[in-house]
């Protein structure tokens, strides 16, 4: 039985592959966060893997904070690039392959067609630039990995876009959210049987390593994304469309960052919801949870 580790398994993305195991019988699954294995630590890390045979990782620990970032360059740069240095180096010494999960904010978002994985990389964000730096040391160290790189993520887990749109629906009448920053909402769920089935594949036709994009299929703005949450839940919050300039973050934002799908779904024969019906999913399991 092969063994997969998944770290950040307290994360949005952890939590739906927790979800995920006994339809993958198959596998023995790990599960660490920095409560049982810090990453940031490489004798940890190192020590970990004496005790624990992987065949897989899955990383899907990271510092996402993307604001706060631009104050934590160093803490940023400790968990999304040397953490990863650390995981991957581990990696190649037990022969294991590694799954690691990126983002759309490695670019500028100044394209206007959707972004394949060859496109020049160029974050404008100190975020943007750690996780840049946690693809290529992965890379250097171990090139036969698997990046995916993701966009706007949510789930029923932790804090995201969706449970806090559906907090204020309670307490406001009016939203204001941005429209000009387009690209495509990822449902957790949908990404974390995306990965498992890319190992399944992997063990009975080929695991092939590269750069990958995974997002829901379908194209919105925020303000379409804020909109559909709202009528999903029946609340009757007015949503006003606003330009970037007048919601001002400390970290700049891509303004198009849709991610082309094509090479995962062909290299690894996956068939993608739209955005529009995963959402319906992640809202009847919120509703069933509360």
């Amino acid at each position: 039985m092969k063994t997969i580790l998944v770290t950040g398994a307290h994360g949005q993305l952890g939590r739906c592959i927790q979800t995920l195991t006994s339809s993958y019988p198959e596998y023995h699954f790990l599960f660490t966060d920095v409560d049982t294995l810090d990453l940031c630590d490489e004798e940890a890390v190192r020590n970990y893997f004496s005790i624990h045979p992987v065949d897989y990782i899955i990383n899907c620990a990271a510092y996402t904070a993307v604001d706060k970032a631009e104050e934590e360059e160093t803490l940023s740069f400790l968990i999304n690039r040397d953490a990863v240095a650390n995981l991957a180096k581990a990696a190649v010494c037990a022969g294991a392959r590694m799954i690691h999960i990126s983002t759309d904010y490695v670019f500028d978002g100044t394209k206007n067609l959707p972004y394949i994985e060859s496109d020049p990389v160029c974050p404008v964000s100190v975020y943007g630039k750690s996780k840049v730096a946690g693809e290529e040391v992965l890379q250097a160290v171990s090139p036969g990995s698997v990046i995916i790189r993701t966009s706007w993520l949510y789930s029923e887990f932790g804090n995201n876009f969706v449970k806090t749109m559906l907090r204020y629906g309670t307490e406001r009448e009016e939203m204001r959210v941005v429209f000009d920053q387009i690209g495509t909402p990822t449902y957790a769920g949908d990404l974390a049987k995306a990965i498992l089935e890319v190992i399944s594949y992997g063990e009975k036709v080929s695991f092939i390593s590269g750069v990958y994009h995974f997002s829901n299929e379908g194209v919105c703005s925020w303000y379409d994304f804020a909109v559909k949450v709202f009528s999903l839940a029946g609340m009757t919050t007015q949503v006003l469309p606003i330009e970037s300039s007048e919601y001002p973050t400390r970290a700049a934002r891509p303004f198009y960052s849709v991610l082309n799908k094509t090479k995962i779904k062909m290299t690894y024969q996956l068939t993608i919801p739209h955005w529009e019906q995963s959402l319906r999913v992640c809202y009847k399991k919120l509703v069933n949870r509360e």
